[in-house]
């Protein structure tokens, strides 16, 4: 099959043996406008929970509690999307690239009907607020907040898809760029609609989600357009023709993203529950407990940037058939993982109090939520692992095992172990003398990630090997 003139790499005899540094540097130079693109995108849940938490505590916890269940629905809805960036990935590195544009349109049509489903099933959701013992104006906001929210999920599902592809094409200053344009559209809206500036309503937390919906959106479409006048994607563009749903191809794209979206389900699911299972401890625990996922979200962009360009390196390695080189970006990438991991476990610790100040001007919530941001730290150098590993395994397209080891990890260890320490149920033969609250349930996600980390570094090791025997580029 002959390759179009205008190729994003070059070809695999001119993939040249690098040495760490010369990798570190290649991965680096994909990673970092991944990164920005990242932090900007957490930014938004940043800037909805922090002015929020200026408009009043009843908002924050309203947040809180709204963000919580929007962050399990979007983030696997990216896990169910990724399964594009590995596929795409395998073609680039095999210069098949007149094969990428059939796959990037069933990927849109997935993201469409998964989108669709998400935005009903978010909407169901609110549903769960009316069975927790929490304040009236709190049960308003959070209610309202998923919502309006609610209905970014396609266009949020469909950027994925396009991110995707993007990503595989080394093609990842636009996502950044729309990124952080969002996020500076995104800051302006919540300060007019929040506070209500000028003849715009105050409509507090509220405002937060009207913002963030308008700028999914945004992100959407003005990436849509930026490919549409780029010449970098015109060689591989998607949309030149129409074409329905292929069946076989949707259910490709399902098998591979299926395990993904459960493993991001597994692990967000551990962290958004806890704010509703500690819902009755007070809005105090609850905003605290939204500080420290907030801030701890924002540092986990860094390690999760490197493995989503670890992931096409890794990807195109194995499509250009050479797993000699796919196991060494593998582990070059699992190493800068780990040292990031430690970087950051010592800042975090050591600024717990000054991160909590940030966010609120409660002296009892910015006190709890410094003791949750110290455990954060301890847990920085197995969650930095963990998700670097995992990307690099899904650029084998080895997609079930790790689903496995997250399920048991936040679902056999971290939640029911939280539940132990946090909640302290009465029926059980042992427990605390008294609830931990917010604190108990992150000594169970330290365990947790642990877990996880450990059961992936010897999955990886596995998988490494295997294609190394086999020589298979399958």
């Amino acid at each position: 099959m002959t390759a179009p003139a205008a190729s994003p790499l070059p070809p695999p005899s001119a993939l040249p043996r690098t040495n760490t540094r010369t990798e570190l540097a290649a991965l680096w130079a994909l990673a970092w406008p991944i990164l920005i693109g990242q932090l900007a995108n957490v930014g938004m849940s940043v800037v909805d929970v922090a002015m929020a938490g200026h408009a009043s505590a009843h908002d924050l916890a309203g947040i809180s509690l709204g963000v919580s269940i929007w962050n399990i629905i979007i983030i696997t809805l990216m896990g169910l999307m990724m399964s594009v960036a590995p596929m795409v990935a395998h073609h680039v590195g095999a210069r098949e690239f007149t094969q990428v544009p059939h796959l990037v349109r069933q990927g849109m049509w997935k993201a469409l009907g998964v989108g669709l489903v998400a935005m009903v099933l978010a909407q169901l959701s609110t549903n769960v607020f009316d069975h927790m013992d929490i304040e009236p104006h709190v049960h308003e906001v959070a209610t309202g907040f998923v919502l309006i929210i609610s209905f970014a999920l396609p266009a949020f599902a469909c950027y994925r898809v396009l991110y995707g592809y993007s990503a595989s094409l080394n093609q990842t200053k636009p996502l950044m760029v729309m990124s952080v344009a969002a996020l500076l559209l995104n800051i302006v809206v919540n300060w007019l609609l929040v506070f209500g500036v000028g003849p715009f309503p105050r409509l507090g937390g509220l405002g937060c989600a009207w913002a963030t919906l308008l700028c999914v959106w945004f992100n959407f479409g003005g990436l849509l357009l930026w490919m549409r006048l780029a010449p970098t994607y015109r060689s591989t563009w998607p949309f030149a023709e129409w074409e329905g749903p292929h069946p076989a191809k949707l259910l490709a794209l399902w098998k591979l993203g299926f395990p993904i979206g459960v493993t991001y389900f597994a692990e967000t699911s551990a962290f958004g529950l806890i704010a509703l299972l500690i819902a009755g401890f007070g809005s105090r625990e609850v905003a605290a407990h939204q500080i420290a996922l907030n801030f701890t979200s924002l540092v986990f962009m860094i390690p999760l940037s490197m493995g989503i360009a670890l992931l096409t390196r890794v990807g195109q390695s194995l499509g250009a058939g050479d797993p000699v080189a796919a196991r060494f970006r593998a582990w070059v990438g699992v190493k800068a993982g780990f040292a990031f991991g430690v970087v950051s476990a010592i800042g975090m610790a050591a600024g717990a109090h000054q991160i909590a100040w940030l966010y609120t001007n409660d002296a009892a919530v910015a006190a709890v939520a410094a003791q949750l941001l110290f455990l954060a730290a301890v847990f920085q150098l197995s969650d930095s692992a963990q998700v670097v590993i995992s990307s690099a395994i899904r650029g084998y397209k080895v997609t079930r095992s790790p689903m496995v080891i997250h399920l048991t990890a936040f679902w056999g260890f971290s939640l029911p172990l939280g539940c132990v320490l946090g909640l302290a149920p009465e029926w059980l033969p042992w427990r605390p003398a008294q609830g931990m609250g917010a604190q108990g349930f992150w000594i169970a996600l330290v365990v947790g990630l642990t877990v996880a980390a450990v059961g992936l570094l010897i999955l990886l090791r596995q998988v490494t090997r295997a294609r190394l025997l086999t020589g298979s580029q399958a």
